[in-house]
């Protein structure tokens, strides 16, 4: 079996890790729960912007589209795109269509506009009832456990971006 057979019963997907000009990044809090895969899971709400990709959409497209959907922001600038693809596994008892997890491409972004530009209320499809900013690390002690190892190889991809963003300002 092939990687790429591998990889077609995972839903393609696209994280944003917006990083605000001081060096941290944009987090919202889930709307609903886990409640399917146990309460446990509630206190891991909090997660960066991400959603999937549609047919004949390019990754940089869909990374945009998924930031003003989520979070009403349009004022963007796009710094890079992850190589090749970051899975993870949906843990048991949690169904998504038929997938057996998602593959995804993460865009690290720089929020260029207002704070009055976020807007979670934006799309009809509302995903968060909060959001923040915090320090990239400290994602990994607030996003549910299944998806901990992609934003531990997110940490350790963007952490030099977020420094360099830093030493800008």
């Amino acid at each position: 079996m092939s990687i790429d057979d591998v990889l077609s019963h995972y839903r393609p997907n696209v994280g944003v890790a917006l990083f605000h000009r001081d060096g941290r990044v944009w987090i919202g809090r889930r709307i609903g729960d886990f409640a399917d895969i146990g309460e446990a899971m509630d206190g891991w709400r909090w997660q960066m912007p991400q959603g999937g990709v549609d047919a004949g959409e390019n990754f940089a497209a869909a990374a945009f589209r998924e930031l003003k959907e989520e979070t009403g922001v349009t004022t963007a600038r796009l710094l890079t795109l992850t190589p090749g693809w970051l899975p993870y596994d949906f843990p048991p008892g949690y169904k998504k269509k038929n997938w057996r997890g998602q593959r995804q491409k993460w865009a690290a972004m720089l929020f260029e506009g207002g704070e009055s530009e976020i807007n979670i209320a934006a799309d009809d499809k509302q995903e968060f009832d909060a959001w923040r900013w915090c320090e990239l690390e400290e994602t990994l002690d607030l996003i549910v456990p299944f998806k901990r190892p992609v934003y531990d190889d997110l940490v350790r991809a963007f952490a030099p971006l977020r420094d360099f963003i830093r030493s800008r300002k």
